[in-house]
This record gives structure tokens, C-alpha cells and sequence, in this order.
């Protein structure tokens, strides 16, 4: 059974799928109620699952009227993808970052479910066993020389 975190996150998802615009605008409290939870729980699920870097742009206004606009950032093209991996990924990655742009990589559905699960696999620190900032230099060594792979297919 998911957890009240997973509800809210899929919730959220599904309402951006269905939107013409791409973006969605909610009330913190009106959602809070719907899912029978404190305020901060959504301000939970917003910060950890609706980042930049799982290709999210996330807009917030507080106060009497106010809301939160999430609005999915897509990959448009191949091109695109692999400027976005060389920006992202540089000359080291720490591993949250790694696992957003994964994520984001997956959502777009340039990987699929299993090359994204091998692929965390792969760079994650219980792997990597070494010390900063060589871990994150060779994370992101890792990272671009299987994705340039994995997205040539």
C-alpha cells in the first residue's frame, strides 16, 4: 500500500499529465484536505519529489490566495538531451543530483525503468566506495560515458 507522500506525488502527476498547458495550480490547504494531512506534508512532497533536477519549475506564493504552480520542464529534442547531460553533469555529479537527472531521463522516457535502475545502481556511493571528490568525479565520468550509450541506441 503507498504512503500518503506517494498519493500526493502520483495525484499531482496525473493532474499534470491531463493538463493542455503542462503546469498545474494548486492551494496548499485545499490539497492538505483532500488528503486528510498537514500543509507541510504537501510543502514535503513538492520539495522532494517536484525539483529542477526530476524536471520540475516549481512557483510558490504564500498568503490569503495563495498557490503553488508546478510546471513540467520537458527534454524536447535528442540535441537537447545530451547539452542538458554535459551542463548537468560537468566534471563531477553528487549522487542527488545523479539520481535527479535519472529520474528526469526516465520520466521523459529517453531510459527506460530498468537502464534507470542499473544506472543508479552503477554510481551510487555504496558502489563508489571512495572518498570526495573523486567519487563525484568518477560518478560523473560513469554517468555521461552510459547515458552517450544508452541514448545512441
Amino acid at each position: 500500500m503507498p504512503n500518503i507522500t506517494d498519493l500526493i506525488e502520483q495525484y499531482l502527476k496525473q493532474i499534470l499529465q491531463s493538463s493542455m498547458e503542462g503546469s498545474v495550480e494548486i492551494q496548499r490547504s485545499d490539497l492538505a484536505d483532500k488528503f486528510s494531512c498537514v500543509p507541510s506534508q504537501i510543502n514535503y512532497v513538492i520539495s522532494t519529489r517536484f525539483t529542477l533536477e526530476k524536471g520540475y519549475y516549481v512557483e510558490s506564493k504564500r498568503g490569503g490566495g495563495g498557490y503553488i504552480r508546478i510546471q513540467r520542464v520537458s527534454l524536447p529534442s535528442l540535441e537537447a538531451v545530451q547539452r542538458h547531460i554535459q551542463q548537468t553533469v560537468g566534471e563531477q555529479i553528487d549522487q542527488t543530483a545523479a539520481e535527479g537527472l535519472i529520474y528526469q531521463l526516465e520520466e521523459a522516457r529517453f531510459i527506460t525503468a530498468r537502464e534507470a535502475r542499473l544506472l543508479k545502481t552503477a554510481v551510487s556511493r555504496d558502489v563508489l566506495q571512495l572518498k570526495l571528490p573523486l567519487r563525484d568525479e568518477i560518478r560523473a565520468k560513469l554517468m555521461k560515458a552510459i547515458l552517450i550509450a544508452l541514448l545512441a541506441k
